[in-house]
């Protein structure tokens, strides 16, 4: 099998990031080596985690044993709500490099805003460190809303290079990937396929007939096109290349409008406006 070229995004600060990649979320660290190990091999080399996860030590694993050159990589973590605010951030931060087994991660998230705590300005500080001394070649956030993030940019030169919200056909975030194309954020698609609640749509899967793909192949396809970063997550080798095989086939206008009319608000996780 040849291994897919996957197409790059441009992020603000001239980084590139691959805008396919694996996500391990929900995957216990002892089941994580073997699915990174998996998606290596399967051509993705963008893995996303976090300190949450409790998976990266196994990512790290999986890394080490490899053989995949370090700059061929893009390394995606994130620090979690209890460890917000600027020293523990920074601490938090020494802690996931160690367990990944690295020098530097290249994008680096605020999992949440948790405006209830409200730390997330000063938490942003300490992103902005860790860019200046070259520990993240990226600071970007994760579930922020238009208000969290005008707010960051106040107080902040640093403009996130990424918001990685949840964003499937079913919550399209139109408003929010309209925010990030005015300040110059890349939108990643976390829950991308919403754990398969739409891929009974009837919409999606006269596409996957039309096409000879799997309604999984149509909606990354739809993310593709509409600019999103995208990371699927699977623990099953076959999926895990089915997932990454998605440039072989284009959606027509026609298409991806039809599937513009599936938006219903959904969300499978939490509201970030009230998750603290």
């Amino acid at each position: 099998m040849t291994t897919p070229s996957v197409p790059t995004v441009t992020l603000n600060n001239g980084v590139d990031i691959p805008q396919l990649g694996f996500g391990v979320f929900q995957v216990p660290d002892e089941d994580t080596t073997a699915a990174v190990t998996a998606a290596l091999e399967a051509g993705y080399r963008s893995i996303d985690t976090a300190a949450i996860y409790g998976n990266e030590a196994g990512v790290g694993k999986a890394i080490a044993a490899s053989g995949v050159a370090r700059d061929d990589l893009f390394v995606t973590t994130k620090v979690w709500n209890s460890e917000q605010g600027y020293d523990a951030t920074l601490r938090a931060f020494d802690e996931s490099l160690a367990k990944l087994g690295l020098d530097h991660v290249d994008l680096y998230l605020i999992h949440w805003p948790t405006p209830a705590r409200d730390l997330y300005l000063d938490t942003w500080r300490a992103f902005e460190r860790l860019a200046a001394d070259g520990r993240i070649r990226a600071a970007g956030v994760s579930n922020f809303q238009p208000a969290h993030l005008r707010r960051l940019l106040d107080h902040s030169s640093l403009v996130p290079a990424v918001n990685q919200v949840e964003l499937h056909p079913a919550l399209q975030q139109a408003e929010l990937r309209a925010v990030h194309a005015e300040l110059g954020i890349a939108t990643e698609a976390w829950s991308p396929l919403a754990q398969g609640a739409v891929l009974q749509e009837e919409a999606i899967v006269s596409l996957a007939e039309r096409h000879g793909r799997t309604p999984a192949q149509i909606v990354l396809r739809w993310h593709l096109q509409l600019g999103n970063v995208v990371i699927p997550k699977s623990v099953t080798p076959a999926r895990i290349a089915e997932n990454i095989d998605v440039f072989g086939f284009t959606l027509t206008d026609e298409e991806m409008a039809s599937l513009a009319t599936l938006d219903r608000g959904l969300r499978t996780g939490p509201d970030p406006d009230e998750f603290n």
